[in-house]
């Protein structure tokens, strides 16, 4: 799917965190979004998906639970609820009033938890019971049951030790080269995020610069720069 967007201005209410924004996504990639802390990632993210308004310019097209998935950074604590219940609420844009699942939507439900790495035992458990690396697979999970092109990502690895981080990245990148999924993921790894994704979108004061390759970003000095210039700091020299 491909999304993009006209002089975008962003913020909360009167506060416009960052205006003139022109970017692009595109089928079968991973697109990082990199910057420090308030330079307006998650505001970009919320805007997309449509859970902030925009404070000017346009996106195309405009995104709906039909063609963008979300998976947010909070922790989410459900009672009572399983695996497979929370993967099933993927499905909800797709069922009747009563909510009722299908035979497809739940084959659709299976095959989304087997995408993640969990099997139909993992399904029954409780999703509280879960560690955070489970719990973010079956959030991810429940975003690919909602067949979506779009999936938009805040922070996903936040909780997460090396080793799960590592598992998300590799298969939000999988996700991509197999399925054409268009992957937005906004994120502080940024070792793990220059190395997976296909293109990097670094923001901060002037806005955001689009990075073509960024697994070569340490060795381009304009690209170097821009980084120190953003976060403060020689962000390579360690």
């Amino acid at each position: 799917m491909n999304i993009s967007t006209n002089n975008l201005s962003i913020g909360y209410g009167t506060n416009v965190v960052q205006q003139g924004l022109t970017i692009s996504l595109h089928s079968g990639e991973v697109v990082a979004l990199l910057g420090p802390n308030g330079c307006g990632k998650t505001t970009l993210l919320r805007t997309l998906a449509g859970l902030l308004p925009r404070l000017g310019g346009d996106i195309s097209p405009l995104l709906t639970e039909k063609n963008m998935a979300l998976v947010l950074t909070e922790r989410l604590s459900l009672d009572n609820t399983s695996v497979h219940d929370v993967v099933a609420m993927g499905r909800y844009p797709y069922t009747s009033f009563l909510g009722t699942l299908s035979d497809e939507d739940e084959q659709i439900i299976r095959s989304a938890i087997e995408a993640v790495g969990l099997d139909d035992a993992m399904a029954q458990h409780q999703f509280n019971a879960l560690s955070d690396g489970e719990k973010q697979r079956v959030l991810i999970a429940k975003a690919l049951a909602q067949e979506t092109d779009l999936i938009l990502l805040d922070e996903p690895t936040a909780h997460l030790d090396l080793p799960n981080r590592i598992r998300v990245f590799r298969l939000l990148h999988d996700l991509a080269v197999n399925r054409g999924k268009t992957v937005l993921i906004s994120t502080h790894e940024l070792d793990l995020a220059l190395s997976f994704a296909d293109r990097a979108f670094l923001m901060g004061e002037g806005g955001v610069q689009v990075i073509d390759a960024p697994q070569q970003a340490k060795a381009m000095p304009a690209v170097r720069a821009a980084f120190s210039q953003a976060f403060g700091i020689d962000v390579f020299d360690y």
